[in-house]
């Protein structure tokens, strides 16, 4: 092993802004980590925002454009969103390794770095598919909140699990399904494919999320449910509503007693991170 710590190796992939080179920073990252080329130490902060490109445009949830029902360009469009989505999880899965990972354990790091890989390969896939069908990643606007989540559980390690993987990327199991199966329908089989392997991937995902805050709770003597249920109140400004994919959210950990009653109506909804894109037309 050498003295490369992976706390300052994670900081300098997310002050990458280009996102070829993200991408490629986070696969050598994580690869670096899985053979263990990288010391355990953390003595490097984690930035308060990663590096973004120029392009895509980021605005604010409202002035974000519709996507067109039924047409080829909302198809496109949600493609961009999601691919928005993916490169902005990379930095999500990242910032928790080398925020909680000295708190957490060695267990945590392996789980977060595997994530953020995983993140890596989904944006890859999606912005070749834009570029296959004649468009780019940054071509239109993009969300601007995706990191707010972030930066409201910074503090918080439990926090951060039960908002990021436990609600965001829970909702998108209920989600993506019906997504899919509108790309199909539509006869872009490739597309729905590809969202297919990254809603498989999430559950695993959601998973880690459960696992490591059950943990959590169970060091510091709380109940898990209960514990879920009050930093949902406390953090995700909205409702978790069904309908719920059941069977996606039982192999991720998570049960209908932990989605019962989570959150009170506050603001607009903040669902998902897939629906937090913007463009709230559905295809």
């Amino acid at each position: 092993m050498n003295g490369t710590s992976v706390a300052s190796t994670i900081r300098e992939t997310m002050l990458t802004a280009d996102p070829f080179a993200k991408v490629m920073k986070t696969r050598d990252l994580a690869r670096r980590w899985r053979v263990g080329e990288l010391a355990f130490t953390f003595d490097a902060a984690m930035p308060n925002a990663p590096a973004r490109p120029e392009k895509p445009e980021l605005l604010a949830p409202a002035a974000m454009p519709k996507r067109g029902r039924g047409s080829a360009h909302g198809r496109l469009a949600l493609l961009h969103a999601l691919a928005h989505i993916e490169f902005v999880a990379i930095d999500l899965a990242l910032d928790a390794a080398g925020r909680f990972g000295a708190e957490m354990g060695r267990e945590f790091v392996d789980d977060w770095l595997s994530v953020a890989a995983d993140e890596a390969m989904h944006y890859a896939l999606l912005a070749r598919r834009l570029r296959t069908l004649g468009s780019f990643y940054g071509a239109m606007p993009a969300h601007d909140g995706l990191w707010d989540s972030a930066r409201d559980t910074a503090h918080d390690v439990a926090a951060r699990l039960a908002i990021v993987p436990m609600v965001l990327e829970a909702r998108a199991l209920d989600v993506t399904p019906k997504t899919v199966e509108k790309f199909l329908a539509a006869g872009d089989v490739r597309s729905a494919r590809i969202l297919q392997r990254i809603v498989d991937d999430e559950i695993r995902h959601v998973r880690f999320g459960t696992k490591h805050f059950v943990a959590l709770c169970e060091s510091r003597g709380e109940s898990p449910v209960t514990a879920w249920k009050t930093l949902v109140q406390r953090h995700f400004h909205g409702t978790v509503k069904p309908p719920f994919n059941d069977s996606a959210r039982r192999a991720a950990g998570l049960s209908r007693e932990m989605m019962a009653g989570v959150a009170t109506p506050q603001q607009a909804p903040h669902t998902s991170m897939h629906e937090m894109a913007g463009g709230s037309d559905q295809l």
